[in-house]
């Protein structure tokens, strides 16, 4: 079941008792009994390919510590498209999975809807019949969605892989497509870049910086924005731009590089305590803003701190706060209650997080609050080896707990070989990615972006119960809510017990969404 404007996945797991060569899908229309049809065009075949992991498929044994080296498992992650004229070749005795989407048109009309899908070989050929049923109510576009999905993104790491020059016409071309994946599962942030390598050079491709730094022998500075400009532009252009975050005061190892007059590079390192970091930061801060005003984005941006100790964050915020109270700070850490009237955008990692009263509290006072996962916990998770259900898991958490979103480092950090080799030397394979070159989701990815949709249609109904004088919609919210509940104290995360909660889940969402559609005079 789906609302209108909704994407269903479904999962085909074929199989063979003898080898069978050159097998094809093909997937008619979906067509109600009025004849009315949800065209092929919304209706997608994909190969979910496997890739190498350093760690087993649901692994509890994977840390933030140096992941193994030697080790590797093949894993069922990337999504490829199955092209008309592509086959599928099965060895005898094994499996192959096929990942169907189903977008459901928002003027689509309500009622049950029936397809067929022809497994064809040379020999034989099997149909499969599909049926979903379409609830009246609309799910709003991506782009309106209220849950703040926060993927960091490396804009080189495509250029790279790609052999492109950065930000010539070929990368930023393919950068637009590479950004709609991300506009298209409701992401909020833009993710850019003032201290270049912020984070300490532990990945494949360098996080550039995208505001160029020169000094004067005389001891002044100026900024170019350019490529700044041009990402933020981009990714606006594609419909990410409700906030702009920018990296960051607190770069790890406190490491800054800028241009001299000659045009050499030279790093200094300056502790957010010092002078020379109160000068430098008063100085640009000064000239941000005023670039920032002048393009209309000052009011959507936030200065972004990762992960720095409770000290350095109070120091660096507190020589922010002094160049204007009117900026903007958003935080990725520990709770620290220090930090929490300071803060406009506060993302915990998950298990070191506020209690929901003082989440919404936060909100009360028009903060935003989020959660994030990264090379820890080993559960939940979106790793490669993360059972796909997990992703799912982490939407109705953020509604169980009241939080606005999530947060994930990183959309796009990829190894040298991601297509067939997503491990990394330091973290486990797939923290450090959630989509693939080429336009290529993952399960994970795609099962990430529906858990954000139960989130949206969990914040509609409630929205929509609170108008409604009906005992057996109050009495629906109260199971809804009840369930919820489950979702804070879970620490277990078996695999089966965490799919049977989120389809009991979906089920209470579809009754509710059936109840509110056809009330009871």
């Amino acid at each position: 079941m789906g609302w209108r404007g909704e994407r269903l996945n479904f999962m085909i797991i074929l199989w063979s008792r003898d080898t069978v060569n050159q097998i094809r899908l093909d997937m008619n229309e979906l067509v109600n009994e009025k004849g009315r049809a949800i065209a092929q065009n919304n209706i997608r075949i994909k190969m979910v390919r496997y890739v190498l992991s350093n760690y087993p498929y649901a692994s509890r044994t994977a840390t933030c510590e140096t992941a193994p080296q030697n080790a590797a498992y093949l894993v069922p992650d990337r999504l490829v498209p199955l092209g008309a004229y592509e086959r599928i070749d099965i060895p005898a005795r094994t499996t192959r999975p096929v990942w169907l989407t189903v977008d459901i048109p928002s003027q689509a009309e309500p009622g049950w809807y029936r397809g067929v899908i022809e497994v064809r070989s040379p020999d034989h050929v099997t149909a499969l019949t599909l049926r979903i049923h379409i609830h009246n109510t609309v799910l709003p576009k991506p782009h309106d969605w209220n849950f703040r999905l926060d993927l960091w993104q490396n804009p080189w790491a495509p250029a790279h892989y790609f052999n492109v020059t950065p930000w010539s016409p070929a990368h930023k071309s393919i950068l637009k497509n590479h950004l709609k994946q991300y506009a298209d599962a409701g992401g909020k942030y833009i993710t850019t870049y003032a201290v270049h390598s912020p984070w300490g050079d532990p990945t494949f491709t360098i996080d550039g910086t995208m505001i160029e730094w020169k000094k004067t022998r005389s001891g002044t500075w100026s900024f170019d924005y350019s490529i700044f400009d041009q990402y933020v532009e981009l990714a606006m252009a594609v419909g990410i731009d409700k906030a702009i975050s920018i990296y960051t005061p607190i770069p790890w190892g406190n490491r800054f590089r800028f241009l001299d007059e000659d045009g050499n590079y030279v790093y200094e390192y300056w502790e957010p305590s010092s002078q020379q970091f109160k000068a430098f930061w008063l100085a640009f801060l000064d000239d941000l803003k005023a670039h920032l005003k002048k393009k209309g984005w000052f009011k959507k941006t936030y200065l972004g701190i990762n992960e720095s100790e409770l000290s350095q964050t109070l120091a660096a915020i507190k020589i922010i706060k002094e160049q204007t109270k009117e900026w903007k700070i958003t935080y990725a850490g520990d709770w620290h209650r220090e930090l929490d009237s300071l803060l406009d955008d506060y993302s915990c990692v998950y298990g070191k997080e506020p209690e929901p009263d003082k989440v919404a509290a936060r909100s009360a006072r028009g903060a935003t609050s989020t959660f994030y996962v990264c090379c820890t916990p080993p559960h939940p998770n979106t790793l490669a080896s993360s059972p796909p259900a997990e992703a799912t898991w982490l939407g109705w958490y953020a509604a169980a707990h009241e939080y606005d979103g999530f947060l994930r480092w990183a959309y796009d950090q990829w190894p040298a070989d991601p297509l067939r080799d997503a491990r990394h030397v330091y973290w486990p394979a797939g923290d450090c990615f959630l989509v693939y070159p080429g336009d290529n989701s993952s399960v994970r990815y795609e099962k990430l972006r529906e858990g954000i949709v139960d989130f949206e249609k969990i914040r509609i109904l409630r929205r929509k119960a609170g108008q409604s004088t009906q005992s057996d919609v109050r009495s629906l919210m109260q199971r809804l809510d009840q369930h919820l509940q489950a979702f804070i104290g879970e620490r277990v995360f078996e695999e089966e017990e965490t799919r049977i909660s989120l389809a009991r889940g979906k089920m209470i969402l579809d009754e509710l969404t059936q109840r509110l559609e056809n009330p009871k005079h």
